[in-house]
Formats: structure tokens, sequence, C-alpha cells
């Protein structure tokens, strides 16, 4: 048999060995949570800043201090419950999770244990009409530890305590994701959520959200999950899906060739793209939870929760609907404009000024996100405003000016000269669009005049030769003629 034949033969094969098993996946994100303080006291909650400045005796556990509780982390806890559908806990109370590691001060990290604060949500993934349900089993509150730094110094880890006691909330989904692509999707919904509610900045490099994923396969039809791997230390959503994906061909191909998995913890290397062991998981570890004895519990009244109702913005998912069913866009402009909430108010803002919705979404997935992307800018560093960009969108309905000079000469000419009206500029620019039917029959003439094979050309058949005759018309007129009109008027001649 060939080689090639050989080679192919064995892909299928081993390609179906793969196809036997069923992956699944349940991740914990924590997400620091964009308060000023810290969770327990009123150092600053900030990322940066000279190694151990942000730390007190509180943050440090000093004897005789005692902590006082964020009120700003409990709102913005529940506002993310509410937006993925979660039970708010009415009653609750914190706990002390005792263990000891060096980047932890206190030897114990205050978190909830039996009363996480939100339970039994969802998050929808996938496309648009073909959504999947993963279910959030809990988000709980608790404070971050400190930061070990291995890369510093050949001899000794360094221990900065700056992130010690942030606020997070842990976001812990059921093990209902199928592949890499749904763990990627699910991760990606999650931090588009938590920015859209500007409670976490979603930044995965500088560790404000951050990702473990609990990883097993079995055979398909199976009861039973396979032995879970946790793995950590993925840096951005790609690196998660890529451990995910690695993870499960290694745990497939040791139980092909006989090996017994073992519970454990994995540590992703990205410059390799593979998993290596850090720690075997066989026993739960013991943190010996008990009530946190100085933080008093707490009730959630309904008064609240329906204060941050009221405060909650539009989601994304309820915008991309709109945008889809109501306005009647396609799913492509609807992820663009749902993609960041600063765009999204920007579309938002456009459509109460005009209705031609189509051409509001192009301008904001066309010329403005291009601009953007060419001057790595956020959508309100723009230095012109959605009223700009709606008096365009009339000019080019009026048929007083075409999108492409719009877009080409009008928008950049804006942007230098923002307190320029698009109407005021438009005519000083000298870029009106001539109307006159009279002088674009003219232009016609001329057009059609300087290329007489062509026209014959054309009433032979040929009729893709119209757009010369366009080009000629709008190179005479120097980009000022009616396209509609100039149109119209050469078919008319040309069809005589």
């Amino acid at each position: 048999m060939p080689l090639g034949l050989v080679a192919s033969s064995y892909l299928c094969r081993r390609m179906n060995v793969y196809d036997k098993y069923e992956v699944v996946i349940g991740l914990e994100v924590h997400a620091q949570l964009l308060t000023k303080t810290k969770a327990y006291s009123d150092d600053i909650a900030a990322y940066g800043g000279e190694p151990n400045t942000y730390v007190s005796p509180v943050t440090l556990g000093h004897p005789g201090t005692l902590p006082v509780f964020n009120q700003e982390s409990l709102r913005l806890a529940i506002k993310l419950g509410l937006a993925t559908n979660c039970q708010i806990t009415r009653y609750n109370q914190f706990a002390r999770k005792n263990y000891f590691y060096a980047d932890l001060p206190k030897g114990y990290q205050i978190t909830q244990d039996n009363t996480p604060i939100c339970t039994n949500g969802i998050v929808l993934i996938g496309e648009y009409g073909k959504e999947k349900t993963i279910r959030i089993h809990r988000i709980h509150m608790e404070e971050d530890a400190g930061k070990s730094i291995h890369d510093l110094d050949p001899f000794y880890t360094l221990v900065d305590l700056n992130r010690a006691g942030t606020p997070l909330v842990e976001i812990v989904s059921e093990p209902d994701m199928r592949s890499g692509d749904e763990a990627y999707a699910y991760l990606t919904e999650i931090r588009r959520l938590v920015r859209h509610l500007e409670i976490c900045d979603g930044n995965m490099e500088e560790g404000s959200l951050r990702c473990d994923a609990n990883v097993s396969v079995m055979l398909k039809g199976a009861t039973q999950f396979g032995v879970k791997v946790e793995v950590k230390n993925m840096n951005s959503i790609r690196n998660v899906k890529r451990a995910i994906d690695y993870e499960v061909i290694r745990q497939i191909d040791a139980i092909e060739s006989g090996e017994t998995l073992v519970q454990e913890t994995r540590s992703f290397d990205a410059s390799k793209g593979t998993t290596f062991s850090m720690r075997s998981k066989e026993a739960a570890h013991d943190y010996r939870y008990f009530p946190e004895p100085d933080l008093p519990p707490f009730a959630v009244s309904d008064e609240m929760i329906e204060g941050i109702k009221q405060d909650m913005p539009a989601l994304p998912k309820a915008l991309m609907h709109k945008y889809i069913e109501q306005l009647q866009l396609s799913v492509y402009d609807a992820e663009i404009l749902t993609s960041e909430k600063a765009i999204a108010l920007f579309f938002e803002e456009i459509i109460q000024l005009t209705k031609n919705y189509k051409a509001a979404a192009n301008w904001v997935s066309g010329p403005i996100k291009s601009w953007l992307n060419e001057n790595a800018k956020a959508i309100n560093e723009l230095s012109i405003t959605p009223k700009h960009i709606a008096d365009i969108i009339q000019l080019i309905d009026e048929s007083k000016l075409n999108f492409t000079i719009a877009s080409q000469q009008l928008f950049p000419a804006l942007m230098e000269k923002p307190e320029n009206t698009a109407a005021d500029l438009a005519k000083a620019m000298n870029i009106i669009q001539e109307s006159d039917s009279g002088l674009i029959a003219q232009f016609v003439d001329e057009a059609l005049a300087k290329f007489p094979d062509k026209v014959t050309e054309y009433k032979n058949g040929k009729k893709g030769l119209l757009g010369l005759f366009m080009g000629e018309v709008m190179k005479l007129s120097k980009g000022k003629a009616d396209p509609k009109l100039t149109s119209k008027l050469l078919e008319e001649k040309l069809n005589n």
C-alpha cells in the first residue's frame, strides 16, 4: 500500500478513536470588581503601583485589626447575578477559608461558603437563533490573594501584596461545555457581560479576569463523568481554548494506551501549547471553613435588588435581539454593535436621530470601526458625535452626498473640525452633489461622445460598460453628480 494511503488510513483510525469520547468542561472564572477600595479595608484597589504599597495592617491581617465590608462589591455582585438570571440569596454570611501560602498574608481568605450571593443562573452562547444554555452553579464574593513572582530573581520567589484583599466574584459554571470552542464562547460572553455592566475590566493579561478549567472525557453515552483535571495559568481566552484542546487529546491518548488518569492540577505552558502536572488532587483540600467571626451576617432586601434592576443597562443579548428582530439588521451587524458597551451606546444615540438603521449600522461597523482600529482608539475618543453621523446619513438620504465622498472626505474632515455641522462643512468643501438634471445631462453627453465605440458595444449587449460611463461623468463633475440621477440619464440615452 502506498505510504500516503497508509498515513491517511492511520489518521482516520485516530479520528475515529477521538470521536468515541465526549468532552466535559466546567469553568471557574474569577473577576476582580471595579471598586475604588478593597473588599474589607480602605486600601486602594488598583493594578500596578510600587510593590507592597497598596497595603495596610487590615490587609495584612495584623492582630487587633477588623475588616469592614465594602458594600459596593455587594451591589456589583448582585448586578452580575441579575444579568445571568440567578437567584439572589437573601441571607448571607462570610466564611474563612484557611490555607497557608506565601501570597496570602492572613493565612486565610474571607469568602462565601454555604451562602453564595447568586445561584442557579444561565449564560447563552453561540449563534443567534442557535444559542446553547450554560448553567451557572454559583457566584460568590471573596477577596483576592497577593501575587507570587517567579521570574525576577533566579533564586527567590518575590511576593507583591498589592492585589491582596481586592474584591472578587467567582463564577462557577456547571460542567455543560463540550468543546474548547464552547469554553471560548462562554468565557467571551462572561467578559462581554462584566465589561458591559462595568463591574470588571475583563483584562486577562493583567489578571483582573482569570479562569481555571475543569476538563474530563468519557465514552459517548456514558452516565458517569471521567477523572477531572483542573488546568490553571491561562492568560487569554485563546489560551483557555488551546489548553483545553491539548488536555482533551492528552487524556484520550492516555486512556487509549491503558494509562490510569489521576485527579490533578495542571498548568498551561503557552509557548509549547501543552499542560504539565503541578500537584496531585486525589483528595479534596480541607480548608476548615467556618463563619467569619469579624463580619456579621447580612440580608439583601427586595428593595435593594429592585433598585439595582432599575439601574441595569440593556444587556448585549437583549440588544442583539432588538437589532435583528426590530431593526431588521443582520446578525453580523448586531454582533459588532454589541461587542462593546460604548459602541452600543454610540449606536443607540444615532438611531434616536435617524430611522435609517441600516445606514447607521454601516457607519459604525465601517468607517468608524476602521478609524478606531487604525488609530488604536476607543469609540469614546472620537471627536465627532452621533449627531454628526445622523446628519451625514440625512445628507446621503437626500442625495446631497454619496457614501464614498462622505466616508473618504467629509468624515475625516469632521474629525479634524468637529465644531462644524456636517452640512456646513460639506458646503465649505464644495462636495454637495449636483442634482441639476440639465447640467448632469451635459456631462452624460460629453462622456458618451468620448467613447463612441464603447457606446456601440453597450448597445450590442455589453451592459457592463455602464460603469465606465458612470466613472467618466463623475470625473467630469468632480464627483458631485448624483449617482442615481446619473445612472437614470445614462440608461435613457444609451437605450434610445
